[in-house]
């Protein structure tokens, strides 16, 4: 395999670039965003349409495909960009944050503090515990059935084989703001070595396999806010090396981040990070944090907010966010942002989306989503030409101003 990954240009007073990611589909122009088919596929709308929006690759989730239908499945069709009908390049996510979050009960709230457990089986909140962690893996009931399953990073690392992203990521402990100190320094001790273990089994499988394309490998950096722990992640993953001396081919950026500190955050990471090597940040995509993250040096991002506000009727646009079912929309005829270039906005109004969501009709989110998904795909497309043209601060300031003026 090639090189994966080149810098073009940089931000002059930042750790900011452009560049490419290489992959055996195709290449990456970065800064980008990568849309999120959890389940292979974005929700609503058709792969053919998120082309057509210039997503330029698309994220699926390790944990849903394993459940549902089967990384065998998958396989078996020929990895999951012809399984899903797309072309371009693929991700998948380890699992490791579905398998916490979801089975513990929440959402993006897990924790592990002893202080917040009532007993051995039950969050404070009430909530069963459905996960639970122990140093070689993690033991979680599934969502869907009530069915009991384990992951290891050597089971994260088949299935996502399986699947045949181009690119995928080392299996990591899922932590929050609301863990301790002590549970954050265990827990980074404990991604580490699984890290490891991810890089010892991609070599073994990446032989056994060595007919299918290279899948590159990408460890991921825990340590909360805390700038001693995120350091001492990012460093200890530059030196994780197999028995052929090869380490991560790129490094993604997890764990909860505290938006107001985000910038600073993603900066500690990628001031230990090589240069020549991508970086993904996990889980963003507001214009704010999007114009912080790339200044700070993260070159992808993926985040599944515009698929899923759009389907609760909320809308990005040039002048900020709203809510397409308020009244005032019943009769504005007017696109849904009269600067977008979508299909959407280019054949229906206002007052025809929000008749769709009042009448409940599924379009409504099949023409939100489209809207939303190429309205930060741009919004990230003109971060990277500005990086190309000098204009980055010009451009942040601006479309800034303009989104969260009110």
């Amino acid at each position: 395999m090639g090189e994966l990954f080149e810098v073009r240009e940089t931000l002059p007073d930042g750790r900011g670039r452009a560049g490419v990611i290489r992959t055996p589909h195709g290449d990456v122009e970065t800064p980008a965003f990568i849309a999120v088919g959890t389940k292979a596929t974005v929700k609503a709308v058709l792969p053919e349409t998120m082309k057509s929006l210039g997503a330029q690759a698309v994220l699926a989730n390790a944990y849903h495909l394993y459940l549902q239908p089967g990384p065998d499945v998958v396989d078996e069709a020929g990895g999951l960009g012809k399984f899903m009908n797309w072309s371009g390049p693929t991700f998948t996510d380890s699992g490791g944050f579905q398998v916490l979050s979801l089975g513990a009960g929440f959402r993006k709230v897990l924790s592990m503090d002893a202080n917040r457990v009532q007993a051995d089986d039950v969050i404070a909140e009430g909530k069963e515990r459905l996960a639970r962690v122990d140093d070689d893996g993690v033991t979680f009931t599934s969502h869907l059935d009530g069915s009991r399953h384990r992951f290891t990073p050597e089971v994260s690392m088949g299935i996502q084989h399986q699947l045949g992203a181009d690119i995928i990521f080392a299996f990591d402990e899922l932590t929050t703001l609301v863990n301790t100190r002590g549970y954050q320094e265990q827990s980074v001790r404990r991604t580490h070595a699984w890290a490891q273990r991810c890089v010892d089994e991609h070599r073994r499988l990446t032989r056994e396999r060595a007919d299918k394309p290279y899948q590159a490998l990408f460890g991921v950096v825990q340590g909360a806010q805390y700038e001693d722990l995120r350091r001492k992640a990012a460093r200890g993953l530059v030196e994780i090396r197999d028995a052929d001396g090869r380490g991560f081919d790129g490094y993604g950026i997890g764990g909860a981040l505290e938006k107001q500190n985000l910038a600073t955050i993603v900066g500690w990471v990628t001031d230990e990070l090589p240069d020549d090597k991508p970086r993904h940040l996990l889980g963003i995509s507001e214009p704010d944090d999007l114009f912080a993250a790339v200044a700070a040096g993260a070159d992808t991002f993926d985040c599944v907010s515009p698929s899923r506000v759009a389907r609760n009727a909320a809308i990005y646009a040039a002048t900020g966010r709203y809510n397409i079912t308020g009244a005032c929309y019943k009769r504005d005829f007017t696109p849904l942002d009269p600067e977008c270039d979508c299909y959407t906005c280019a054949h229906y109004t206002r007052a025809y989306i929000h008749h769709l969501f009042k009448a409940k009709e599924m379009l409504a989110s099949t023409l939100c989503t489209i809207h939303n998904e190429r309205f930060i795909i741009r919004l990230v497309d003109d971060i990277r030409a500005a990086i190309g043209d000098g204009r980055f601060e010009d451009l942040r300031e601006h479309v800034l101003g303009r989104y969260y003026r009110s």
